[in-house]
Order: C-alpha cells, then structure tokens, then sequence
C-alpha cells in the first residue's frame, strides 16, 4: 500500500510530502459529528481557534489549520472516533503531517488515544478490547506499528507493506 511519497520541486530544492489516507473517504463516509462534537473534538486534540480556523500547531504562521479526516466507531463499542490531521513541516517536520486519534467516551468527553507526527493507518490486527493497530507512516520504508494495550497505544514492532522490518539508524 503506498502512504507517501516526496516529490522535488523544481529549482526551487524544497521537498514536499503528498500524503494518501486511504482510510480517510472509504471509512469515513457517511458519519458525521454535531458542531458541539466537532469543537469537543478539535479542544482534545489540542487545538486553537486561529483566524476563523482550527489549529493544532498554533506557533506555525502559515498553518492551513487541522481537520477531521475521518470518524467511525473503530473498536466496535458504539461510540464513534475521530481523526485529526494537520500539515506542515514546522511543527511535523519532515513526515508533514501530525494526527491525533480521539474517541468518545461514555460519559460524552472525547479522549486522545494517540497521536503524533506521521500518517495514521488502521492495521486489521487488534490490540486489547478491539482496538485496531496503528501504524505511523511517513519518510522512509520501515513504520512504528503501535497496540493498545488497554490503557494507551504503545509501540508494538515494526513493518512495511505489511511485512516485519527493522529500522534503520
């Protein structure tokens, strides 16, 4: 499965990331949150009202802000998740883009389970209690695979195209 890839900008030397989530239209179609969800949402993940948008990275001047890339009940307890993604190297470096994971709890308060600088993607294995595996892609050919272990998402191994990898140093 391809995540990323660089593309070089002529003449000018900069590189730039072009992401694909593909879990992003596929699992994300048709859910929806409220507006009170959203900034619910947006407040857990860390981010900032800024010029009429959402900001996770709020010292970046040129931020285009964060969004909600996908939300979908991921551990089949009923209660919806979210993803928050946000672009750019100054705070993401050179994965360009940094996520957070949230879920809904029972009580109604929305609850960071993982997040980072990288690309999110839902693995088919699980961790404790239905959680799907994360795996952080970006730069390079070997990813961190996280598991929930039942309190938090914790680095599990390491793989490429579905493949165990070492990285290298």
């Amino acid at each position: 499965m391809k995540r990323a890839s660089i593309i070089a900008l002529g003449g000018l030397g900069a590189l730039s990331l072009v992401q694909a989530m593909p879990w992003a239209a596929a699992e994300g179609a048709g859910a929806t949150l409220s507006e009170v969800d959203k900034a619910a949402v947006f407040k857990a993940a860390g981010a900032v009202q800024r010029k009429g948008m959402w900001a996770m990275c709020a010292d970046d001047p040129n931020t285009r802000g964060a969004s909600i890339e996908t939300v979908r009940d991921l551990n089949g307890d009923g209660r919806p998740e979210a993803v928050v993604t946000e672009g750019g190297t100054f705070c993401y470096g050179h994965a360009g883009t940094g996520y957070q994971v949230l879920s809904k709890q029972a009580d109604g308060t929305w609850r960071v389970m993982s997040g980072g600088s990288g690309i999110p993607e839902f693995l088919k294995t699980q961790g404790v209690g239905g959680w799907p595996d994360l795996s952080v892609g970006g730069p390079g050919f070997c990813f961190p695979v996280e598991r929930w272990n039942g309190k938090a998402y914790v680095l599990h191994r390491f793989e490429y195209e579905g493949r165990r990898c070492k990285p290298q140093r």
